[in-house]
């Protein structure tokens, strides 16, 4: 018996809000990397999507940042970035530390959200960060449809048995837009 195709029932007009740190970090349960250009183009199909919204900050001491960024605006999303920040974390002696990378969007996601919300009657969110429970209670209270795509392993706990959010694990309704760990740098590799 052949597997019926997933499809995303939308309720209208349709903003997505990727925040791809959250995104980026599905790959260590899930084995495979979510593919930017391949979920964009997935997005796409969809007519009731209309503004597909990336957050991610830009690394200024990896040159390979900046391309990266520019690669997301070039495919066509709304890029929203920032500097990434580095915050001391001390060892229990408190002699010795190591920076710890920090660029959190949660707040950006919120305000955009809610500045856009006359606008929208979808709002799919690309995060399975509890801490957006409040945003999509929000939401729901104005007669919002709230889509949640989570990675395996990566739903905040807040956020299960929402009433009213319909939840979305990426490796099982949507595997198309994964690839294999690894996969850019096999191929940049090849070409040298």
């Amino acid at each position: 018996m052949k597997k019926e195709k997933f499809e995303l029932k939308l309720n209208g007009e349709t903003c997505v809000m990727v925040d791809w740190a959250n995104v980026y970090g599905w790959s260590h349960n899930l084995k495979k990397e979510v593919d930017e250009l391949k979920l964009f183009k997935y997005l796409k199909t969809y007519k009731q999507i209309e503004k597909i919204i990336f957050y991610f900050g830009e690394d200024k001491t990896k040159p390979k940042s900046k391309e990266f960024l520019n690669r997301v605006r070039k495919t066509g999303y709304d890029l929203v970035s920032k500097e990434v920040k580095f915050i001391k974390i001390y060892d229990d002696v408190g002699k010795n530390f190591i920076l710890k990378r920090k660029c959190d969007f949660d707040l950006e996601i919120g305000l955009d959200t809610m500045e856009l919300v006359d606008k929208y009657k979808t709002y799919i969110f690309f995060s399975g960060d509890g801490d957006f429970k409040t945003l999509y209670d929000r939401l729901l209270k104005k007669y919002k449809q709230v889509i949640v795509i989570f990675g395996h392993g990566a739903l905040g706990r807040e956020i299960v048995g929402t009433k009213g959010v319909f939840l979305c694990d990426i490796e099982k309704n949507i595997p198309l837009v994964l690839k294999p760990r690894g996969e850019i740098k096999n191929i940049i590799a090849k070409r040298k």
